[in-house]
Order: C-alpha cells, then structure tokens, then sequence
C-alpha cells in the first residue's frame, strides 16, 4: 500500500505519514520550503520499515498537483491514499482583505484539494484498484473572524468531499473529511503566545489541546478496511469545542 500525503513537512501532515508507515504504507512526503524537516518525516518512515519519497511541489495550481501526484506513483509504484492536508491560514481582517490573499488561499486549500485529489483518483481508476481520498477541513466551518477566506475554502472542502464521494463511489474510491478543532501546531501560534494557545485548550470540554497524533489516527481508521462502509462523512475531532 502507498500514500501520498500534502503539507507533510511538519504538524497534522507529518503525523499522518508517520502513522500511516506505522499502519503499513509506504509514504510520499510532500513538501514544499523546509528539506530538513522533509527529511526528517522521511528518516521517521524509514525507521518504521517503510519506503519514504520526497516529493517537493505547491499545490496552488493544478499542474503543480498534477506533477506531485504523479512524481508519488513513478517513485513508489502505485497509490492507495491520498491525504489533502497542505493548507494556508493567514490572518487578515475582512474588511482588509485583498482579492491576492483571497485568491492565495482559496488555490491552496480548495483548488489545491480538488486537483490533488482529481490527480489521484484518475491514478486509482486506471490502476483498477480501489483507494481513499481524506481531505482536511476545519472547526473553522462555523466561521473565523480573521479567515473569512479560510473559511470559505474549509467549507467548500466539505462540500467537495461529499460530492467526490458521489462521484467517485462507482470506482471504489471513498473520500472524507476530518475537520481538526484547535491542536498543537504552529498554525494557532500565529499571533498567540504559546501560554494563550495552551489556555484556549484548557478551556475545551476536554481540557487540552488536540495532538496531531489525534487526527492521525483517525486518518489511518479511515484509510484501512475497517472504514471500507464510509465515504461522504465530515468527522470534527476537536475535544468538545465545537459540536457538529
């Protein structure tokens, strides 16, 4: 078995490769600005006895997801998985918003998604084989004062999953989302003390932060047979902070 996942240099992403090594796949690790970090996802793969494959590639444009979902099949043979997890969240306030940091993030997070995951599913269909797409939204769906456009994209990925499940369910593909509530990654960070984040996660029904160890497991729950019965499903995993 083997998984392409996006955005895997670091956070959600780097813990989805590694658990997904752990699980049994062989891993192409996309990244795009920090090697050394790359590198080291890749030596964690390995170290599980899988084979690891740097796939350096943006996926704001469609041949860019194309080039990455391509360059993961001639390097390891064939693709079983595909986890949409690159993403952007830069801060602005809505009435500040150009239409450049608009654009920027709806061809990252959603268009970035559905060509991935077009790129991946004609691979599956051609190989014959069924395969899994999960696509990474957010708790950010009930809205984001300062991500008015990442919000939009995180709920367009939710309408993108339900209707790829549709349309790919005739070929064996499934397709789901999980939608991360506040966890312990540089993103929250972005303009809040480590104390202030940690307080935030204090303050959740559960009382911490989610890990990326969380939604990596649930990841590998949904990539493996065991989830074979479930496609088009939104799973928010968020200690309680958001109720869906």
């Amino acid at each position: 078995m083997a998984a392409l996942v996006t955005g895997a240099q670091q956070g959600i992403g780097r813990a989805c490769a590694l658990a997904l090594a752990a699980a049994g796949h062989d891993v192409a690790v996309n990244w795009l600005d920090d090697e050394a970090a790359a590198e080291a996802v890749a030596a964690g793969i390995r170290a599980a006895g899988r084979r690891a494959l740097l796939v350096r590639g943006d996926v704001g444009t469609a041949a860019g997801c194309a080039a990455i979902v391509q360059a993961a099949l001639d390097g390891l043979g064939r693709l079983d998985v595909l986890v949409n997890n690159a993403g952007i969240f830069p801060r602005v306030p809505f009435l500040d918003m150009t239409e450049a940091e608009w654009d920027q993030v709806l061809d990252v997070n959603l268009k970035g998604s559905a060509f991935c995951a077009q790129a991946a599913a004609r691979a599956m269909v051609t190989a014959g084989r069924p395969g899994v797409i999960l696509n990474l939204a957010s708790a950010a769906v009930r809205g984001a004062p300062l991500g008015v456009h990442y919000s939009a994209t995180k709920n367009g990925v939710v309408g993108l999953t339900r209707s790829m499940a549709l349309a790919l369910a005739e070929h064996r593909i499934r397709v789901n989302a999980i939608a991360p509530g506040l966890t312990d990654t540089a993103q929250p960070r972005y303009g809040n003390s480590d104390a202030e984040v940690r307080a935030m996660g204090a303050a959740l029904p559960l009382g911490r932060l989610g890990r990326p160890e969380d939604i990596a497991d649930l990841a590998v729950f949904l990539a493996s047979d065991r989830a074979e019965w479930i496609t088009g499903q939104v799973y928010h995993i968020n200690g309680g902070g958001y109720l869906a």
